[in-house]
């Protein structure tokens, strides 16, 4: 790749789930190779240790999920909007109908593309945002939808 020779490349990492901060200058090809080894080491630890929170709530959300006769609404506000959208694409193109509502448009209109069958994935970090607080009840009232969480916090306002 060409770069200009004023060009100086610099790359943060910073991984502050596992209290660790990487500031690396990745302009060697020993400095680029060590970062993204360490990387992936410090990646794949955090992944294995998904497994710990693996529980009984995650086997019923699959069973719901197998079981719907709707579609999967899949919900969020911010980032978890983003994540939300890119779920909705997988699972429609490997199959299980899905569309994606924007918690924030829903409260404007988008509402009404919940149907009575739908299974409802609402995608939040701390599950207390103000638009997820108005949205979940609002969902609920429509048709009584089985609603997943996925969030951070086990104990959000909705549980």
């Amino acid at each position: 790749m060409f770069l200009p020779k004023f060009a100086i490349i610099k790359i943060q990492f910073s991984l502050k789930k596992q209290n660790i901060n990487l500031f690396n200058t990745l302009d060697t090809k020993t400095t680029i190779l060590n970062s993204i080894k360490k990387t992936i080491l410090t990646e794949s630890k955090s992944i294995a240790q998904l497994v710990d929170y693996i529980t009984d709530d995650f086997a019923k959300a699959t069973e719901i999920i197998f079981k719907a006769k709707g579609r999967l609404v899949i919900t969020g506000i911010g980032k978890s909007a983003i994540i939300a959208q890119k779920i909705v694409a997988t699972l429609n193109s490997t199959g299980t109908p899905s569309v994606f509502l924007h918690a924030a448009e829903a409260m404007h209109g988008d509402l009404g593309m919940v149907l009575e069958d739908d299974v409802i994935i609402c995608i939040s970090k701390s599950g207390n945002s103000p638009e997820i607080k108005v949205l979940l009840p609002l969902l609920n009232a429509s048709f009584g939808n089985i609603l997943i969480g996925m969030t951070s916090d086990v104990n959000f306002f909705f549980r």
